[in-house]
């Protein structure tokens, strides 16, 4: 009989912790499902993408040839966040921050902070001009990610044809046009912009 109660206990105990798994991974599963549906999913993966760029290992190139160098297009038609129609080109002759990016997009969400501490720590009194460029499709989704993050940088969105030298497929990427109007450095994919090596490359163009 003793041995009888033990093989019950045992199979009790594995029936509870069979119990227990599901329940765990029920809880898991759930959590996902809120982040899915309500959209944070994109946020969550681009908070623990920031992770990577603490490492300062992905950056920009800075150490471009000169022969490598592309005409920009300033024939870019914007509008700002207020609905403030303007172009590439009320920019041209000076250096030109221009990142493309999304709030669907996790390496976006995850580089903004560091490109936010960029733009407050250069700002425009440098010569030099900050042009987020949403790609979303509802401006109002961009606007309301922006102000609840409190980011400051100037957000923009395109009103007419984009240029096919900036026909990047991948989002983020990010340009820098000299004041000579060349992009001097294309980075595809997120990096960590907000280091004294870019911020020199970009005071000293």
């Amino acid at each position: 009989m003793p041995r009888f109660y033990k093989k019950m206990a045992k199979k009790e105990k594995k029936a509870n912790s069979f119990k227990r798994t599901l329940i765990e991974w029920g809880v898991i599963l759930g959590i996902f499902a809120i982040l899915y549906t309500t959209g944070l999913h994109t946020e969550v993966i681009g908070t623990l993408q920031r992770g990577l760029l603490a490492t300062k290992i992905i950056r920009p190139d800075i150490t471009v040839d000169e022969s490598e160098f592309i005409r920009a297009e300033y024939n870019m038609p914007l509008v700002t966040l207020d609905g403030t129609r303007t172009s590439l080109k009320e920019f041209e002759g000076n250096t030109i921050f221009l990142n493309f990016w999304a709030t669907w997009c996790p390496p976006c969400i995850a580089e903004m902070p560091n490109i936010q501490k960029l733009y407050e720590d250069i700002g425009e009194n440098e010569g030099i001009v900050f042009v987020m460029l949403s790609l979303d499709e509802n401006p109002q989704t961009a606007k309301a990610f922006i102000d609840r993050k409190e980011f400051t940088m100037p957000v923009y969105f395109l009103s007419g044809r984009q240029p096919g030298v900036y026909n990047s497929t991948v989002v983020p990427t990010t340009y820098v046009i000299s004041p000579e109007g060349y992009i001097v450095t294309e980075k595809r994919g997120m990096a960590n912009y907000n280091t004294a090596g870019f911020k020199e490359f970009l005071l000293n163009l």
